[in-house]
């Protein structure tokens, strides 16, 4: 039941990537060259993780696959801390990114404990 949620947790969110492409685009620091494209890449690698947990013999890969992401992505995280994020008109609470910082570490957890 675990891997069912987190798979359903990262193709969720790699969807999200195309549905929100601008407020993702938003935490991107400035000095990562092409945005947009890092945004969908990131988007795609979450949607194919997410996937290959369900299947056995991609398990393995795709939860190391999802432990990388997580740990490229955690910069992102703490620009996003210091600037902010907007999902459309509607700032994301300050306290909200701060909080997401320690909770990737039980998330990079989850997703190597589901590597089996």
């Amino acid at each position: 039941m675990s891997r069912f949620f987190l798979a359903a947790l990262f193709i969720s969110a790699g969807i999200g990537h195309f549905r929100s492409t601008e407020a993702y685009m938003s935490i991107m620091p400035p000095q990562l060259p092409y945005p947009r494209e890092l945004v969908w890449f990131s988007g795609i690698c979450e949607i194919v993780g997410g996937v290959g947990l369900f299947i056995p013999r991609t398990r393995k890969w795709a939860a190391w696959g999802l432990v990388a992401l997580l740990i490229a992505v955690y910069p992102a995280n703490i620009y996003s801390a210091f600037h902010g994020m907007r999902v459309g008109e509607l700032e994301v609470p300050k306290w909200l990114l701060w909080l997401r910082l320690p909770l990737q570490l039980p998330l990079i957890w989850w997703a190597y404990s589901n590597r089996e």
